[in-house]
């Protein structure tokens, strides 16, 4: 369904589950990043009314995410570290186009937010389906239909707004991007690392 042209290594979700604490924290901050992601959407495009109402719900959602995240790192007797950058995501912004229009930055930026998006949700289907923790297990598969439903936003929200963008062959060329460089990751117990 995703389209992503590698799939994560289930081992790991070993890496991931020995060091629980690192990647909690690193998740909360993905969450908070997502927020702020579509905070960003709406800041820049506010004249489409319907993605200015999605981009709000998906903020709430995402820092609802967040919450959800740091209430698990407590009642764990973990402690949140701080925000840490995002390799993954700093190469993806690379590909982004900033040439062209005003319209084909807006286009990127949702297939970026998309990209995310989906390799969010296969990460958590990759934890939920291979770590022996059965409450994260749970938790990583209801984050895991949410992220879906993201991406799927972003991708439709990108068909529907494309005016001068071929928005399957842009996302192809995405596709084959971060197949490319997701093969670096996968290494440490970061959500995209």
């Amino acid at each position: 369904m995703l389209g992503l042209k590698l799939l994560t290594d289930p081992r790991w979700a070993n890496i991931a589950e020995g060091n629980l604490e690192e990647i909690l924290t690193d998740h909360a901050w993905c969450e908070q990043k997502a927020a702020s992601n579509a905070i960003y959407l709406i800041t820049n495009n506010s004249e489409h009314l319907d993605l200015v109402q999605k981009m709000a719900e998906i903020a709430v959602e995402e820092m609802e995410h967040f919450k959800m995240v740091v209430d698990i790192i407590e009642q764990r007797g973990y402690t949140l570290g701080r925000e840490r950058r995002d390799d993954y995501v700093g190469q993806l912004i690379k590909f982004a186009r900033k040439d062209g229009s005003r319209n084909t930055s807006f286009i990127d930026r949702l297939l970026f937010a998309a990209m995310i998006e989906a390799r969010s949700c296969e990460r958590f289907r990759v934890l939920s389906k291979n770590i022996k923790d059965a409450e994260l297990a749970k938790f990583y598969h209801d984050l895991m239909v949410s992220e879906a439903t993201h991406y799927t936003t972003f991708l439709n929200f990108a068909r529907k707004y494309a005016e001068d963008v071929d928005v399957e062959k842009r996302w192809a060329e995405w596709l084959e991007y971060e197949g490319q460089i997701i093969q670096s990751y996968g290494k440490s117990e970061a959500i995209h690392g």
